[in-house]
């Protein structure tokens, strides 16, 4: 339950429960369950059902299907991180003997390996995983779509072969592994491999009459790293939390965000999203929402978060098709957003200030162009064009005195202070361009030389 303070207003709690109301009757869902989450509590859980008095709340099961390797890319993250296997690697590296050896494990994250999306049939998701006993059963023989590399084409082949990679370094199960560091260390006791009660039952809804059908419930196999778990809104919340800021007993936040990044160009004309290391990342109504969809027969699941907004949400329905639940839950995450703004920080200023550091804020010329250095906190800086448009990057300090870039064009460019003989500051090095405190300063190192005879009018 959420106390007075963390709740939402009434009309914000109706917008969601409307929101998730005509989601099951138009979607035609035996029953739909969703919950919000902003500043890390939970501010609103609902849902909608057939059968009166049934209603499944934040603690009953639904299979979660592809949000399922979102998981798995953080144990793939984990072992890296821990110097056991670089991104770079072949997969022939550390499980040998499969067709796809030569790919590498990023590529394999991403769904740029060029891999099939499914494996050969009978389909994969309806039979148990039993008849697909080995790799080269998930495989098969039509294994490559494209050439390695080139293009992002989602693969459940793909995460078959992760699985069995964090399987191979680290000597466990990937469902050992997975319950030991993640679900532990971050409290989801209630996402597993198998159901467990309570838990919702999976169905098919006949498309021209509502009518049902029972979906089977298939332990997947080799294929459970693509798509077998089961959670609840309450547990997926936690874990949405986890993916927004990190958490060191799992995965640090440098290496959470890494997984935010392009892992590879999006498919033709689809210029509104693209995937990163496991998460599936989209641009909606000018905000960036994070996350991943799933579904497997009988069962629909989304989550997404916005780091900006800082608010979360998740979205299940136990139905095969018929309801959009990756639009559901990022209209839930821009009702909240858009009824109740953020409330930003008290602005503060630095602790301390370093009166070296200080020097160098204010205008520099690359150039004719203005800049604006700013100081940030930890001694970062912060590099914008005046007027706001073109290139801008943030900086974070380096041990020699030097600042790396962290977005934008100078992404891991270096930042320099470049000084004359009595101390003094020439000009400001960024990957070999340089900033001067006045346009083309002929005290400065520019590079060709500055005219002698100076700026000029059209006549002179």
């Amino acid at each position: 339950m959420t106390s007075p303070a963390e709740q939402l207003l009434p009309s914000t709690q109706r917008s969601l429960l409307h929101r998730i109301a005509t989601a099951q009757a138009e979607g035609r869902s035996p029953s739909m369950t969703a919950a919000v989450q902003r500043q890390r509590r939970v501010v609103w859980d609902g849902s909608r059902t057939c059968v009166d008095g049934h209603a499944p709340d934040a603690d009953t099961q639904f299979r979660i299907g592809s949000l399922t390797k979102t998981f798995t890319a953080v144990l793939v993250l984990r072992l890296r991180d821990e110097g056991l296997l670089d991104l770079a690697d072949p997969l022939e590296k550390h499980v040998p003997g499969t067709s796809a050896g030569d790919v590498t494990i990023h590529q394999l994250l991403g769904h740029s390996a060029g891999l099939g999306a499914e494996s050969p049939a009978p389909w994969w998701e309806r039979t148990p995983g039993s008849l697909r006993p080995g790799l080269v059963d998930v495989l098969g023989d039509q294994s490559r779509m494209h050439p390695p590399g080139r293009r992002h084409h989602y693969s459940n082949p793909g995460y078959t072969l992760l699985g069995a990679l964090v399987e191979a370094v680290r000597g466990v199960s990937w469902a050992e592994m997975l319950r030991s560091e993640i679900l532990e260390p971050l409290g989801m006791h209630r996402t597993s491999p198998q159901a467990q009660a309570p838990h919702a039952g999976g169905w098919a809804v006949h498309p021209w009459a509502d009518v049902l059908l029972p979906e089977p419930v298939e332990d997947l196999g080799l294929m459970a790293p693509a798509g077998q778990l089961w959670s609840t809104t309450a547990d997926l919340l936690r874990f949405a939390a986890f993916l927004a800021e990190g958490d060191d007993r799992v995965l640090s936040a440098a290496s959470v965000a890494e997984m935010r990044e392009p892992a590879a160009p999006p498919e033709p004309g689809d210029w509104g999203g693209y995937y990163g290391l496991g998460l599936q990342v989209i641009r909606r109504k000018g905000r960036t929402l994070i996350g991943h969809t799933g579904s497997l027969p009988g069962f629909l699941a989304a989550l997404w978060f916005s780091v900006e907004d800082d608010v979360a949400a998740v979205a299940f329905a136990n139905v095969t098709s018929g309801v959009l639940i990756g639009e559901v839950a990022a209209e839930l995450v821009e009702i909240v957003a858009e009824s109740e703004p953020r409330i930003p920080e008290p602005w503060r200023p630095l602790p301390e200030v370093d009166a070296e550091l200080l020097a160098l804020t204010g205008p520099w010329y690359w150039g004719t162009r203005a800049n604006i250095l700013r100081l940030t906190p930890g001694r970062g800086l912060e590099l914008q064009t005046l007027n706001g448009k073109g290139r801008g990057t943030r900086f974070t300090a380096c041990a020699d005195g030097t600042w790396i870039g962290l977005d934008g064009y100078y992404a891991g460019e270096i930042l320099r202070v470049v000084r004359n003989d009595d101390g003094s500051v020439n000009h400001l090095d960024l990957g070999s361009f340089v900033f001067t405190r006045e346009p083309y300063d002929p005290s400065a190192a520019v590079p060709g030389g500055v005219d002698a005879d100076g700026w000029r009018g059209l006549g002179s």
